[in-house]
């Protein structure tokens, strides 16, 4: 769950199907963005970001974060 992205929606009293009215996009995708069972594209993320005048790196932390993992990238380069 993307909870900063539904604190937003929240703190502006928005439904998800007013969401996706604003956004032009289907309420369904709107819910499953909010779950995390998808990932919006670049320009919906950039709606969204708009819409909440909020980074997407606060909205989608799981987009952004880079995780390296070292013990494999030793062993592939052996």
């Amino acid at each position: 769950m993307r909870q900063r992205l539904v604190q937003e929606r929240l703190k502006r009293r928005l439904t998800q199907k007013q969401v996706a009215e604003i956004l032009d996009i289907s309420e369904v995708y709107v819910r499953k963005i909010e779950k995390g069972l998808r990932n919006p594209g670049r320009e919906t993320m950039l709606k969204f970001e708009k819409l909440y005048d909020t980074p997407g790196k606060l909205l989608f932390p799981d987009l952004f974060d880079v995780s390296i993992d070292t013990k494999r990238i030793k062993s592939n380069l052996a």
